[in-house]
C-alpha cells in the first residue's frame, strides 16, 4: 500500500468514527449545590453529610458581616464578604467528620460559629 493510500484510509476511517459518535453526548458529572448561610455568629445549615467521591458545590453567602469559611482537613478555604456568594468545589477523598469554622474574626461569639461536614461512603 503506497502513502497516499494509507492516507485515504486513515481519513476514510477518522470520518466513519466521527460520523457514528456525532449522535452520542458525554455526560458531564452533576454537582449538588448546597447553599451555606453565615450569619452571626452562626453558619446554616451547620451539619452536612456527603458521600466519599460526591462533586459537591458549596454556595456561602455572609448575610452580614465578613466571615470566613474553613476545612483545613480538606483543604477547602473562602472569604465571605456580606452579601456576596463565593462557590466553592468540593469532591472529598476520604471518609469521617470534618469540622468547619469561621476564620475571620467577626465579633463577640466568633468563637462558636463552626459546623462539620460527615463525609459516608
Amino acid at each position: 500500500m503506497n502513502r497516499s493510500s494509507l492516507w485515504m484510509s486513515v481519513v476514510v476511517l477518522t470520518s466513519a468514527f466521527i460520523a457514528s459518535t456525532a449522535g452520542y453526548v458525554t455526560a458531564e458529572p452533576t454537582e449538588r449545590v448546597i447553599k451555606i448561610t453565615a450569619k452571626a455568629f452562626e453558619y446554616v445549615p451547620n451539619e452536612i453529610t456527603l458521600k466519599k467521591g460526591e462533586l459537591v458545590v458549596l454556595e456561602l453567602t455572609s448575610q452580614d458581616l465578613f466571615h470566613g469559611f474553613n476545612i483545613s482537613d480538606l483543604g477547602l478555604r473562602a472569604d465571605l464578604p456580606p452579601g456576596k456568594t463565593a462557590r466553592v468545589q468540593l469532591t472529598p477523598d476520604k471518609t469521617g467528620d470534618f469540622e468547619f469554622h469561621c476564620d475571620n474574626f467577626c465579633g463577640i461569639g466568633h468563637e462558636n460559629m463552626n459546623g462539620v461536614i460527615h463525609v459516608v461512603e
